[in-house]
Parts: C-alpha cells; structure tokens; sequence
C-alpha cells in the first residue's frame, strides 16, 4: 500500500533536489508510511516508524556521539530514511560519522544537495500514499464483490480456490485437518511438483493463528471454519515480488504479503465455510416431493407430522409401520465411477444418477413394496421403506436386491454362503450377487421419527462398503466393523482432530525425517498385540534397534507404551489415518 523510499527518490519534487544516496542502499525498498520534518535531535520520542524524515541539519548535534544517537534513535523507532537537505548545516555534505551510522543500521541517509522546498516533497509523497490507499481499496471492494457473487451462487470449492489463484495469481491449496487436497490450482505452474509429497509439506508449515504467513516456506495460510468448528486450511504460496508489492516491517525488516492478499485469502475462506453450511442439492424448486419428504427426515428440516400427512397424499402410509432405510451406490471399482466410486472423476452425471433411482424405483414396485425413493446425495440413492411388521424385514429386503439385479444388468456372481451371510437367502437368486452395485439397509425402526436414523446408517454402511471385496447382497452394520466406522466417519472434523491429536507429533516428525518413518514402527508394534519380539521381526529390525525407536515414539508422543489404554487410544487413531488417507 505504501511506497518505498526507492520510488520517494524519484518522485520529481525530491529529484529536483539532486538527491545522492549517501548510505544504507540495503534499506531502499522500505515502505514510507508518512514524511515527517523535523529540525530537533529528540525527534524519535514522537515517531512510530515508517516515516520518512526531512531535516536540513541546523539542529543537529555538533559531537559524533551524539550523531550517532541520532541516527542510532532514528534507527531504533523504524523509520523509513533520512533525507538531509545541504546548505544551512552541511555545505558539501553530511559528516562521514553520521553516513557510517546509517549504513551500520542499513537505514538510508540521502542528501540534498539543492534547495528543496519540503511542503512539495511531502505533498507529492502523501499524495502517492493516497493514490495507493485507494487502489488497495478498490481492489478489497473488488475481492469483496466477488466473494459475494460466488456464495450467492453457491460456488463449489473448485471454483472458489480458481477464483483466488485467479485474483492472486499465485497457486492455492485447500486441505483438510488431516492435510489432504480437496481442491487446487497451480496458477499456471507444475502442478504435480505443487502437490508432490504434500502431507508431509502441509505438516511442516505450523503457523501460531487463524492467518499466518510462514517466510520460510512462502505459504500464506488461513484456517478455514465455521460455528467454532474448524476443517480444513486454505494455503496461497506468496515467495514474494510480482504485481503485490510487499509489506516489510519497519523495525525488523521481516517481509509478510500485502494486505490485499491477506484480505483475498480470508474472504475465501469465509465463502468455503458459508458454502459448507448452506449448500444445498442443485435441484432446487424441480425437487420431487420423494426427494423432499427423504431429505427432510435426514436433515429433519420439517416436522414429522407434516412429511407424515404429505406422504399419505401420495398414497403411502408411514406411520404405524416398521421402517428401513436402504441406499444403493456404485462400488469403488464400477469401471464407469472412476478411482472413487464416481463418474468423471468425482461426479457420476445427473443422467446416470437419474437412471439408478429409476431402478431403484422400479425394484421397489416389483418387490411389491412400498416407500419413498429418491437420490439422497450426488452419489446414492435412497428408500425409505414401510413394512407391515418385522418380520418381514429380511424376506422384504432380499426380494428388494433381487429384483434391482433383475432391473441392472450388469450383475456378477455370488455364491449361496454370501447370500445367505446377508441375512435372508429367500427370494434371492442364487449365484446372483450385487454387481457394480451396493445395497446397504440400516437398522429397521418402529417410528417415523426415526427414520432419519436408519437412513444415515444406510447411507454411512453404502460409503464404508464402497471398496469391500465381498459380494454381499444386502450390507449391514455388523458387515463393515471398526475400521468401516472409522471410514463412515473420516470427513468428520472430529474424528481427524482426534487423529492429529493422537498422532500429530509422530507424523510431523516423520515428515522431517522420512527415513525413519516411526508410524510403521508404531504400527507394526500395535498390530502385533503389542509383541515386541514379533514386531521387530514383522518391522524387520534388530530387537535393539526396534526397542530404541519405540522409546523414540514415546518421548514424541509423551505416551506410556506399555500402558493398554494409551495404545488402544492409539490403534483406533492409526486406523481412523488409514481410513482418512487414500489408498
């Protein structure tokens, strides 16, 4: 925002004085906050750094020492530069003490070696101050502007960090709490050199508040977050230089990005944050009323009495009945989802989502059951479905899978003992499996007002079952264990705050020393029930060798290993970082 004693220089007011640098040409590029006269030697008493001062001399010290602590003061509050007009003090030029004093505090000392009438130099500079205070201004307006433009449109992520390289022009990351990429752009550069070992650069870069900028690495970081609830950081590298002049610290001469950059980082967050809590599916006003009345005992946006009353209009009777809540996605491994279990690289296209939930819906009639279908997500499908008892819970969900294999071709065999492990058989093919499909149910529920319940489950056992290798018909809760908890729940903020709690010493440890790599030692030492005879052979290591890094971890962790609890808290954190990483 401000201009340096560089750009003062050749401001035409100060040129016409004939300026010579005389000393400290390492301190050009300091920022000018203000241009101050001053003929008194105690001046420093009443600056706050980052003036300029104009003195023609007359009082000065005549002693060197005490020009030196004049110049030593001057130094000391952070001023900008001393500009010393020749002619009633100093006829041929400023003494040489005085020059040596500035050039060993790399504060710079600049002569005028003609008449120069200050009140011009001052206008021309607070002018240039003015002029920039109102470009800084127009640019923050223009950020704000569009920031707002892209929570109204409901932005996604991708495009709000594209907006910001954009504004920027510098590359941006945006992670979560376990210091994975949700969405980047390299502004132009390498982006595989941008993300090359990311977890363990993101680690290393641990600034102390919401916005930091870290000089050793160049990242200018923010924490991004809403409701007191943090998840994710939003990192712009900022090495410095280009069209964003620098700010520079007047006292310590540390270089931090200008205010605008700091501005543009944190709008975006607030837009990324705000974009979290309000988002919405895209349908808006076409939504079915399926959609609607499932979407409203899943976020329980409406009371239940309503959706109640609106779903007998359509013909279906939800209360007094047993309910279950099943959703239906593609597997990991559907050749048309991608490396993630969605189409096109993490969106599966509304026409193919279209047609799942017309499958589903046609299964459901074809079962001769009855309930509400809809797509739940971007990814899934769901169904509520109202049965006349329990009973009827395991013979209505296998005739619900059997005929959804019969409506998508694409199914692969099953045997009879998988189908069987489902909890059913009957009404099921046998040797029919559930092809690039998933179906999971939740647990069955006697109230509408639990139905929200056993549809997250479903949904939650559906996204855990994603890369599960069997072939079950029907996926339960029982199906997916610990780990597959731990996978349900690996965007929860919590959940990686916990992991980077348990663990968050060790890995920013092994991210400075990759050699090492203690996390495997840990793991191997849990994962042999805490044999560490048997983990130093799983580890290939030498006993002694295994037990000096176990005492390493200890003393990086502050944990007792011998101790159960702390190890059991320990393996569900190690888990919990496999479930969150990707494989």
């Amino acid at each position: 925002m401000f201009p340096t004693v560089r750009e003062v220089l050749a401001l035409g007011p100060v040129r016409h004085g004939a300026p010579r640098l005389v000393a400290g040409e390492a301190g050009l590029d300091r920022p000018v906050r203000w241009v101050h006269v001053a003929e008194v030697p105690d001046i420093a008493t009443l600056l706050r750094g980052g003036e300029l001062v104009l003195t023609t001399g007359i009082g000065l010290p005549g002693a060197d020492a005490g020009l030196r602590a004049f110049i030593g003061d001057l130094a000391g509050v952070g001023v900008s530069g001393l500009v010393v007009e020749l002619g009633r003090r100093y006829h041929t030029g400023v003494p040489r003490v005085m020059a040596a004093a500035a050039e060993r505090h790399g504060m710079p000392l600049v002569e005028l070696r003609r008449a120069t009438p200050f009140v011009r130099v001052t206008e021309a500079v607070h002018a240039l101050i003015v002029d920039a205070q109102l470009t800084e201004l127009r640019a923050t307006e223009e950020i704000h502007q569009r920031f707002t433009e892209l929570s109204v449109e409901g932005a996604d992520p991708g495009e709000v960090v594209r907006q910001v390289a954009e504004l920027s022009g510098c590359p941006v990351v945006l992670e979560n709490l376990s210091r994975q990429v949700l969405a980047y752009d390299p502004a132009r550069e390498n982006a595989e050199l941008l993300l090359d070992g990311w977890e363990q650069h993101s680690r290393r870069i641990q600034p102390a508040g919401r916005t930091v900028y870290d000089p050793d690495s160049g990242w200018l970081v923010t924490t991004v977050g809403a409701r007191g609830e943090d998840w994710g950081r939003l990192l712009l590298r900022w090495p410095g230089g280009g069209e964003w002049s620098s700010v520079r610290d007047a006292v310590t001469g540390a270089v931090s990005p200008p205010t605008r950059l700091t501005i543009l980082v944190e709008r975006a967050a607030s837009t990324l944050a705000l974009g979290r809590l309000i988002r919405r599916d895209a349908e808006g006003l076409e939504r079915q009323i399926h959609r609607t009345l499932l979407t409203a005992l899943l976020d329980r946006s409406r009371p239940v009495d309503e959706v109640a009353l609106r779903a007998r209009g359509l013909g279906l009777v939800l209360e007094r009945r047993h309910l279950v809540g099943v959703v239906v996605r593609h597997r990991a491994d559907d050749p048309e989802s991608g490396p993630t279990g969605t189409g096109n690289g993490g969106d599966p296209g509304p026409a193919r989502l279209r047609d799942l939930a017309e499958a589903v819906g046609q299964a459901v009639r074809e079962a001769n059951l009855t309930g509400l279908t809809s797509a739940v997500d971007d990814q899934a499908v769901g169904t509520l479905l109202a049965l006349p008892d329990p009973a009827a819970e395991d013979r209505a969900l296998a005739s619900f899978a059997a005929a959804l294999r019969r409506t998508r071709p694409e199914s692969r065999p099953a045997d009879v003992a998988s189908i069987r492990a489902a909890g059913g058989g009957r009404g099921v093919e046998p040797g029919r499996g559930a092809g690039g499909l998933i179906i999971a149910a939740g647990a069955g529920v006697g109230s509408l007002r639990e139905a929200g319940r056993s549809l997250i489950e479903a949904r939650q056992v559906a996204e855990a079952a994603r890369n599960d290798r069997r072939d079950l018909p029907i996926f339960r809760l029982p199906h997916v264990g610990l780990a597959g908890l731990l996978h349900l729940l690996r965007d929860e903020p919590r959940l990686q705050t916990f992991v980077e709690r348990e663990l968050g010493a060790l890995l920013v440890y092994d991210a400075q020393h990759p050699r090492e790599h203690l996390l495997g030692t840990l793991r191997a030492y849990l994962e042999q029930g805490r044999n560490k005879s048997a983990a130093a052979s799983a580890a290939h290591l030498s006993r002694p060798a295994f037990y000096e890094r176990l005492a390493r971890i200890g003393r990086i962790l502050d944990v007792d290993l011998d101790s159960v609890d702390a190890c059991l808290s320990l393996h569900v954190a190690l888990l919990a970082l496999t479930a969150i990483r990707p494989s």
